[in-house]
């Protein structure tokens, strides 16, 4: 049999599938909630067919669950015309490859071991993804720069229905991931009461990703997107609250400054982040986040002039540190 007997389209521009292993049984049923267990191989067009990701490699297949906005949606109606076991190769054209540098970076993210729900990259809508000038791997960013057709050789293990797992929150759809934000931000303020941050922090998070996964189907800065806005930030300034105590003063500086950038009325967001800048002797920028409050909301006047005589005593024990540093010195 001819290779080009093999070769066919899926019935997609752009997109020529090669088997190169039969499997066996019928074409498994991909419906939404199906979570399917792949290997992949990624490789460019070139001569040397340059292998940029491999699962095989790091050692464990990759897992998705269909119709929850995978960010390579092409992978999905790749897999669906796979049989159990079939090995086959798929070379897509660019206009299907574009987005493979950011799901790369996740996929390697989390291969490495370093936070696999890093919310912000992963949910702030891809106008903000493309402005990052570094994805911090240089072959994905010779792939932004310039998108090439790819070769995607995929192996399916196993597709499992709905009801054959434990479904996570990720796994949910949209009307069950509004009803379980809630419960989620309950978990998390009983842990946070409880002196438990770091538990607190995964509540809220998972909460937050839960908002961002709808958020991101509806317009921006229409009346449905806000309503989620004001959820996530709600959240997003408790998970705030967790990392002041958990004295990760930098990436609350970071969060909040992200709220207030977007939100400029926001009271909380101020106040949490010139409690970031005064425990960092921020003196200045702590001070004007404080009186930002005042403006915002007068009635927080007792918990700002607590906070202001808190920062007063920090900087002078500061300064009579390092005097006597001085003093050491010479």
């Amino acid at each position: 049999m001819s290779d080009l007997q093999d070769t066919f389209l899926t019935g997609l521009e752009g997109i020529k599938k090669t088997i190169l292993h039969g499997g066996s049984g019928n074409i498994p049923k991909f419906i939404t909630g199906a979570k399917v267990t792949f290997h992949f191989r990624t490789q460019l067009c070139d001569d040397e067919r340059t292998v940029i990701d491999d699962s095989k490699a790091v050692g464990t297949p990759m897992e998705i669950v269909i119709g929850n906005m995978f960010k390579l949606d092409i992978w999905e109606t790749l897999l669906a015309s796979m049989r159990i076991g079939e090995v086959a190769e798929f070379w897509c054209d660019t206009i299907h490859t574009g987005i493979y540098p950011l799901v790369s970076k996740s996929m390697r993210r989390i291969a490495e071991g370093k936070d696999p729900v890093d919310w912000q990259l992963h949910t702030c809508g891809m106008a903000n993804m493309m402005a990052y000038h570094s994805l911090g791997y240089d072959d994905l960013d010779e792939l932004m720069k310039e998108p090439k057709p790819l070769y995607f050789v995929l192996e399916l293990i196993r597709v499992q229905q709905p009801s054959e797992y434990n479904r996570e929150s990720w796994a949910l759809n949209d009307e069950e991931r509004l009803k379980v934000v809630p419960v989620l931000h309950g978990q998390g303020n009983k842990l946070y009461k409880q002196g438990r941050y770091q538990e607190a922090t995964q509540k809220y998070k998972e909460a937050i990703i839960c908002i961002k996964n709808v958020q991101t189907k509806e317009k921006a800065w229409d009346v449905p997107w806000l309503k989620l806005e004001k959820m996530a930030n709600t959240l997003t300034l408790n998970y705030c609250q967790c990392l002041l105590r958990m004295e990760e003063y930098y990436e609350v500086i970071e969060h909040t400054t992200d709220i207030i950038n977007q939100h400029p009325g926001q009271a909380k967001a101020f106040f949490l982040r010139g409690r970031a800048h005064s425990e960092v002797w921020n003196e200045a920028e702590a001070r004007q986040d404080f009186s930002r409050v005042l403006d915002l909301n007068p009635g927080m006047k007792k918990a700002v002039k607590k906070e202001l005589a808190v920062l007063s005593m920090r900087m002078e024990e500061k300064n009579q540190e390092d005097k006597n540093k001085y003093k050491g010195m010479f």
